[in-house]
């Protein structure tokens, strides 16, 4: 079953100070693009963040952000009460008579920020939280890739439906190429040696003949619809398969020399060209 690049996960998780939420995104890409936004305090778990952001998604561009939300009252400034101390006997000192403990808790260093350490146990519950967060992007890609496949079901069974008339068309093809040349002849009135020109027109249409191309198309395309239903999303498979099914498509284009099939033609190139627009997408 396919998927396609194109997600979207959130988790919310409430720890004892604060609400965190875990964003993911992403987008269509050759390969694998990561980046995550993380908080200073979760920066040495950045690493596991990649490492598992890689193993699940494979590729894409992908966009990982937390959102920090305080809850509760967190100090995370110290007075420093020996710079303070030290202040105000240096004001006292120079002969201040006021109230100098204002002043002092304006000079520098007054206050310490305390760095927050990170807490395993929390981790521990932010990691299952970017767990259900990858897991409500899995399924987005998984909804996604079911529309595509329906999409490119029926592009697939169009272009089915215009090689069919293709091949019903063959025959009357090659008559009407006949009897071009033959007009042709008849129009410059030439005499010309009735067998010579058979072998001509013979080899001729043989050149014009897409039996080769009819067959290898039909197989293309069955080959495409096979690797839709497989287990495996492959993108860059089914873009290959679609180039092929091109190559057949342009050789009947190029050998057709007849309205009604070149028009058949433009249609399945039409629809071939939405799938691999569409292919871009897939994972």
């Amino acid at each position: 079953m396919i998927q396609s690049m194109t997600g979207y996960g959130k988790s919310v998780i409430q720890l004892p100070t604060k609400k965190i939420t875990i964003e993911i995104k992403s987008l269509n890409s050759k390969n694998l693009d990561l980046n995550t936004r993380v908080p200073a305090i979760y920066r040495e778990k950045e690493v596991a963040i990649r490492r598992k952001l890689a193993k699940k998604l494979t590729r894409g561009k992908i966009d990982l952000s937390f959102y920090i939300e305080a809850t509760a009252e967190e100090v995370t400034s110290r007075i420093n009460v020996g710079v303070v101390q030290k202040y105000i006997e240096q004001l006292k000192a120079m002969g201040s008579e006021s109230d100098v403990l204002p002043i002092a808790m304006r000079l520098p260093d007054v206050l310490k920020v305390e760095r927050e350490e990170l807490n395993e146990n929390e981790w521990f519950e932010i990691e299952k939280s970017i767990d259900e967060a990858l897991n409500h992007l899995q399924i987005f890609r998984k909804d996604e890739g079911k529309v595509l496949m329906d999409d490119f079901i029926g592009r697939i069974n169009t272009i089915k439906i215009n090689l069919e008339e293709v091949i019903a068309l063959d025959n009357e093809r090659l008559q009407a190429v006949r009897d071009r040349l033959y007009k042709a002849i008849t129009e410059l009135k030439l005499t010309v040696d009735e067998n010579r020109f058979e072998q001509e027109m013979i080899y001729y249409l043989e050149k014009l003949d897409i039996t080769e191309e009819k067959v290898r198309l039909k197989n293309h395309l069955k080959y495409f619809l096979e690797e839709l239903e497989g287990d495996v999303s492959n993108g860059k498979k089914l873009g290959f398969i679609s180039q092929e099914i091109g190559r057949e498509v342009n050789t009947i284009g190029s050998k057709a020399n007849f309205a009604p099939m070149q028009k058949m033609v433009v249609q399945m190139k039409d629809e071939l060209e939405k799938i691999k627009e569409q292919l871009l997408n897939v994972l």
